[in-house]
């Protein structure tokens, strides 16, 4: 009898959910439709609050970052080396936070679960502030889960222990080694709460690498997720850890639960899905890509290695610093590394700057032109049908939901996929 993922399932304190987990992407390309569907599948998926504000406006006709922009008018056309006087009104951050899930929350069905996904590394110009009013923020709103991203998070915890959800809530974090997992412990072992679950994101992860940009390739996300595993063991405690990063095939889900794993987390196959935030035009290069396009480079002004497809807009730009209407990657002293690329550039080239080595990751993520992807996004075109005007078939949530549970093969086919009606290809997308 062949092992499918479905054979397995996802404990988490009382709730019991499939065994997959849907990767919070920014901005808004794991949109609350995503989410939504995931959930009534059973499995869980996370919502992002990357550029929160911005996700606001779009989806609840709110205006903050009009009101950013209208405030700090007078900066703006000036090639400032720091920036800290863009602070975000945290009224403002909380009132986002809370639209954006409890909208989501509101609307949900089934028996899975909607999860957030917080990154530390969008510090806003006030780390520490902004950092609990998005946590608080989306506790208060009801959110089933927090995983913590994209940084170490060894404050974290303690900025929300006083919350009285703080030992209800679903509570993960996002490591890509034993060590930094090991830290964490170590730094919140005074507030007695245990994580509920550990993401282990592995080199061939999308986005953001918790890896140095000169050895990625030597790591595995199999070796890397049994150490977890055996560290969790020692401390005596019933982790669940949930592998992520090239995990394409509910093949390679199953061969993660053998080992030893709780679920995995995936996110490449949904960025192609009808529910997806992104834009058409852009699923469709996805599915275009050939692997030799996909590129880790070290142009995110958060100083971690990112992986994109080569072409990706935000790749050479000649944008001037867009901090007074956006300003997530500001750091505590109001500084961010494109801005001194950019400024340099000027300087050098006045009539036509273009930065290389580092990009405006706020607009780009705003714009979808940050085409941020899994190693394995080459491989999307074998997982669906292409059209007679040369375009591929998306598929959606259900669709990819079903083959993780019961594909054992490293392709869907086509028998499994429902007709639909596919958008057409515009302009505008």
């Amino acid at each position: 009898m062949t092992d499918h993922l479905d054979n397995y399932r996802l404990t988490l304190g009382e709730n019991t959910y499939l065994p997959i987990m849907v990767g919070g992407m920014g901005m808004d390309i794991s949109t609350s439709k995503l989410a939504l569907e995931a959930a009534r599948q059973g499995g869980i998926a996370h919502i992002s609050d990357a550029l929160i504000s911005a996700v606001s406006d779009k989806h609840y006709g709110t205006n903050f970052l009009k009101t950013r922009q209208q405030k700090y008018q007078p900066y703006i056309s000036q090639n400032l080396a720091n920036r800290f006087h863009a602070q975000f009104d945290l009224d403002e951050l909380y009132q986002a936070s809370r639209l954006l899930v409890e909208n989501t929350m509101h609307a949900k069905t089934g028996t899975g679960g909607i999860f957030i996904n917080i990154m530390e590394k969008l510090t806003m110009a006030n780390p520490r502030a902004t950092l609990e009013v998005r946590l608080k923020g989306v506790m208060d709103a009801g959110i089933d889960g927090i995983t913590l991203s994209a940084g170490l998070h060894l404050g974290s915890m303690a900025l929300i222990a006083d919350h009285p959800r703080f030992r209800q809530i679903k509570l993960g974090l996002i490591v890509s080694s034993k060590r930094a997992l090991e830290l964490f412990v170590k730094k919140t072992a005074r507030l007695n709460r245990p994580l509920d679950y550990v993401v282990v994101e592995g080199p061939l992860a999308g986005g953001h690498l918790g890896f140095k940009i000169d050895d990625w390739f030597k790591f595995d996300l199999a070796e890397i997720t049994k150490e977890v595993i055996d560290y969790t063991k020692t401390l005596g405690l019933n982790i669940p850890v949930i592998p992520a990063g090239g995990i394409f095939t509910g093949g390679d889900a199953t061969r993660m639960l053998q080992m030893g794993a709780a679920a995995v987390q995936v996110a490449t196959r949904f960025t192609t899905t009808l529910e997806s935030g992104f834009p058409m035009k852009v699923q469709q290069r996805f599915f275009r890509s050939k692997e030799e396009e996909v590129v880790v480079n070290l142009v995110s002004p958060t100083g971690y290695p990112m992986r994109m497809l080569n072409d990706s807009p935000c790749i050479g730009t000649s944008i001037r610093p867009n901090c007074e209407t956006l300003g997530f990657i500001l750091d505590g002293n109001g500084d961010c590394s494109y801005i001194d690329a950019y400024n340099q550039e000027v300087l050098r080239h006045p009539d036509n700057p273009k930065v290389m080595d580092k990009t405006c990751l706020c607009t780009y993520m705003k714009s979808y032109g940050t085409w941020t992807c899994g190693h394995m996004v080459y491989r999307l075109k074998d997982t669906t049908n292409q059209l007679p005007d040369g375009s591929f078939q998306q598929l959606t949530v259900a669709q990819v939901f079903h083959d993780y549970l019961h594909g054992d093969d490293q392709h869907i086919k086509p028998a499994l996929m429902e007709p639909h009606h596919q958008p057409a290809l515009t302009t505008e997308d």
